[in-house]
């Protein structure tokens, strides 16, 4: 029973980290850009949700809002400061991502000081039994679902439509995709604000499971994306995927049995460390 409970409660919290590494995977896959500024926008889905559900009580209306500004705040960084220095060196950008993220961090302690904010009356918090006696409240259950439409959605539209198409084409050869008419900039543009969309969506249910948002609230869930995008493979979807579901369990299985000797938060770069040990490329890239 333990056993399946773990690898429930891993599953869940995989699918959180799934949602930051997505947006992390496909900012890297297009402009091998290490996003760290990505946290950023995480928090910012979290705080926006608790103003607009505290104010207007509609958690529809929460995620919208959060999302939708995610992915304007995503692309206007991707304009304002990477678009700018995307001929200079890789460690340029990181920097800059660097300093976006410092400066957010700063600017929501500012506004809404250093404790955070919590929900008036915290969202999904019934709890449904599943199979074999297995409890877990409406938050988990949606969030994790969610995650799995998302995925799928995101998979067909790679793969089936033309703007799919034409993402991957940059992704490959930006050059030779310009020569065929797609427009790198429309490109880069919606690859961010999907991304960025999508750290919103994950930090609402952060905020809500935890019924805090604050101002280092993306800190730790974005390192391990970065974590999970290198054991995936970088700029691998699919890897990024499955290693987020890998490190999520882990890490159930982890605090319950490596907690006197690790911190459950090292337990993630303990994994990237041991796999990149024995193989460097990542779990699901190809040689």
């Amino acid at each position: 029973m333990l056993f399946v409970e773990l690898v429930a409660q891993g599953l869940v919290q995989g699918s959180l980290y799934a949602l930051i590494a997505l947006g992390l995977t496909l900012v890297y896959g297009l402009l091998r850009i290490l996003h760290v500024a990505h946290a950023a926008l995480f928090t910012l889905g979290g705080y926006v949700s608790v103003l607009v559900y505290n104010s207007t009580g509609s958690l529809p209306l929460a995620f919208v809002a959060a999302m939708l500004l995610a992915g304007l705040v995503g692309v206007a960084m991707y304009r304002l400061c990477y678009e700018p220095i995307l001929k200079q060196p890789p460690y340029v950008a990181l920097i800059a991502s660097i300093g976006l993220y410092i400066a957010f961090e700063e600017g929501f302690r500012i506004l809404f000081g250093a404790m955070g904010l919590s929900y008036a009356v915290q969202p999904l918090q019934e709890h449904i039994p599943l199979f074999g006696g297995l409890q877990f409240s409406q938050a988990e259950i949606l969030a994790t679902l969610s995650t799995v439409a998302i995925i799928a959605v995101l998979g067909y539209l790679q793969v089936k439509t033309r703007i799919g198409i034409a993402c991957q084409a940059t992704v490959t050869d930006p050059q030779m995709a310009e020569s065929f008419g797609i427009r790198l900039r429309t490109v880069r543009d919606l690859n961010f604000f999907v991304g960025s969309a999508l750290a919103g969506f994950a930090g609402v249910w952060m905020g809500m499971l935890n019924n805090l948002v604050e101002p280092t609230m993306g800190s730790v869930p974005s390192y391990k994306g970065l974590a999970i995008i290198v054991l995936g493979g970088m700029g691998s979807v699919r890897g990024t995927l499955l290693a987020a579901l890998v490190l999520g369990v882990t890490e159930a299985f982890g605090a319950i049995y490596l907690s006197q000797f690790v911190d459950r938060d090292a337990i993630a770069f303990a994994f990237l460390i041991l796999v990149l040990m024995i193989r460097p490329q990542g779990l699901f890239a190809k040689r």
